[in-house]
């Protein structure tokens, strides 16, 4: 049973986000329909996820395969919730990830696309994967240096399984909101560019979190990932 104190906070809380995000849509005269809100679950606990979806928030993202999965099993009766996978993946989680996550944010490297894909055709699976990218140069943040992905963009068009949509970037951990939102411009001309280059629509740009989506839906975002705006008191 969910708790009616706390589904009315997130309830307020989640028309809270998704007007504050059509606002910021409208603002770069764009529809706001054309962005997504994943609400980031990794610091609630079942209770409050399950809370969350019945607040109307249906796309939830988990930084940890393992807690993806649990959580996905014990919400398995909501039918409507799709479930991204928005922090690092180990080889040996792909399996498990694939039976969970219809969206993977955080393919970093090619070794691990590959496998992906690999895997993905035995499970009869078709995630749709982002490629991270490092956009801020933070030696901190994991993803492909624009560079290298450009030299490795024909990858991308060996896939079998896995249906790359498009790019992932975090802005800088320092980066003040105009520089963030140079960032984010970057990210967009990049995508743009491997479009072109390997003949992929490439559709998707996950980036922007609480602190900085109204830069990033500047840029073109078309997944923001929300977490702590949803779940304040």
């Amino acid at each position: 049973m969910i708790r009616e104190e706390l589904l009315r906070r997130l309830r307020s809380n989640w028309q809270r986000v998704v007007d504050e995000v059509r606002q910021a849509a409208a603002a770069a005269g764009r529809s706001g329909d054309a962005v997504r809100i994943v609400g980031v679950t990794k610091y609630v606990d079942l209770a409050t996820t399950e809370a969350l979806v019945a607040a109307g928030c249906t796309e939830l993202g988990e930084s940890r395969p393992q807690v993806l999965c649990e959580k996905a099993a014990g919400l398995a009766a909501a039918a409507s919730v799709r479930w991204h996978l928005i922090g690092p993946l180990q080889r040996n989680k792909v399996r498990r990830t694939l039976q969970a996550a219809a969206v993977i944010h955080s393919i970093d490297n090619l070794k691990l696309l590959r496998y992906l894909d690999t895997l993905a055709g035995e499970l009869d699976a078709t995630p749709e994967v982002l490629i991270e990218v490092n956009i801020s140069g933070d030696a901190s943040k994991h993803g492909f240096s624009p560079a290298a992905l450009l030299r490795e963009a024909a990858a991308l068009g060996e896939l079998r399984s896995a249906q790359p949509v498009g790019l992932m970037g975090m802005a800088g951990l320092e980066s003040a909101p105009e520089q963030a939102q140079r960032e984010f411009a970057a990210l967009r001309e990049l995508r743009d560019r491997l479009a072109q280059q390997t003949g992929l629509p490439l559709p998707e740009l996950s980036m922007g979190m609480s602190g900085d989506f109204f830069q990033a839906i500047a840029e073109g975002s078309t997944m923001v990932r929300i977490g702590s705006r949803l779940f304040a008191d």
